[in-house]
C-alpha cells in the first residue's frame, strides 16, 4: 500500500481482520514469525505501540476504551504534542480553533470536548470521536477497525465525511469491514478479501459491489475454497502468544 490509496479488507468473521489490524498496530499478545511490516519504507516490527503512533501510524478501534479524568480536549492536546518536539507544541488557542473546526464537521456538539475521553459515550459517540482523533493527530496512514458497525446511515455519512476529508497525497488508510454499504461513501482505491487468515481475492470497488450482491459463499465457490475457516488469527503469519 501506498500514501494516497485506501485499501479495504473485507471478509467473513473470525478470519483473521480485525488480528491484522492489531499487529500492525503493535499488540504484543500477537507476534510476527514470517514478512514485515513496513512504513514510509522502514521496518516497524520491533517498535512498540507507541513509537508506531509517533511514527505516523493511527488505528481507530471497534471498541475504543473508556478512560475516566481525561476530557477529550486534554487526550486530544497530549497526542497531537506527542508527535511534536518541544519548540513546536501547539498553542491552546491553535489548538482550539483547530478542534472546533473538525467537531463540526463531524457535528459533535462542543461540550464533547470536555467529557472524559469516551465515557458515557454511546456507540455512534464512540466512532466519531475516533475519526475526530484521526483528524486532529492527522497521521500518515490509518487503520479503520469496523467505524461502522452499530451506525445509522446519517451517523455512517458523517463518519465517512471525516475520514474523506483527510484524502490525499500524505495520508493512506486501511479500511476494515464486513459490509459494502461504508464503501459507497468512502470510496476505496483497492478491495482485499481475506479468508481462511489470507487474501484471497483482490479488486476494485466493484469486488465490494459484487460481495455484497453474491455473498461471501459464492466467492468461496468460485474460487473453490472449502476449507473451514480459521478462528481469528493469521494462519501463515502471525501467532497468538498467551
Amino acid at each position: 500500500m501506498s500514501t494516497g490509496e485506501i485499501h479495504a479488507i473485507m471478509g467473513p468473521n473470525g478470519t483473521g481482520k480485525s488480528t491484522l489490524s492489531e499487529t500492525i498496530m503493535g499488540n504484543p499478545t500477537y507476534h510476527v514469525t514470517d514478512g514485515d511490516i513496513l512504513l514510509d519504507g522502514k521496518s516497524i516490527l520491533n517498535m512498540p505501540v507507541d513509537e508506531r503512533a509517533r511514527a505516523g501510524l493511527f488505528l481507530a478501534m471497534q471498541y475504543p476504551a473508556e478512560i475516566a479524568g481525561v476530557t477529550n480536549a486534554e487526550f486530544l492536546r497530549a497526542a497531537i504534542n506527542a508527535r511534536r518536539d518541544d519548540d513546536h507544541q501547539i498553542s491552546v488557542m491553535e489548538f482550539l480553533k483547530f478542534l472546533d473546526k473538525n467537531m463540526k464537521i463531524l457535528d459533535m456538539d462542543e461540550d464533547m470536548a470536555e467529557r472524559y475521553l469516551n465515557q458515557g459515550f454511546s456507540g455512534g459517540e464512540k466512532k466519531r470521536n475516533e475519526i475526530l482523533q484521526l483528524m486532529m493527530i492527522q497521521p500518515s496512514f490509518a487503520i479503520l477497525d469496523e467505524i461502522d458497525s452499530g451506525l445509522d446511515i446519517d451517523a455512517m455519512k458523517v463518519v465517512a465525511k471525516g475520514v474523506n476529508s483527510m484524502r490525499g497525497d500524505n495520508f493512506g488508510a486501511l479500511i476494515i469491514t464486513h459490509y459494502q454499504r461504508l464503501l459507497n461513501y468512502i470510496v476505496p482505491d483497492v478491495v482485499h478479501v481475506i479468508m481462511d487468515g489470507r487474501v484471497v481475492k483482490t479488486g476494485g470497488a466493484d469486488l465490494a459491489q459484487k460481495l455484497e450482491d453474491e455473498g461471501y459463499a459464492g466467492l468461496r465457490d468460485e474460487l473453490g475454497i472449502d476449507v473451514p475457516l480459521v478462528d481469528d488469527h493469521l494462519s501463515t503469519s502471525t501467532t497468538k502468544e498467551g
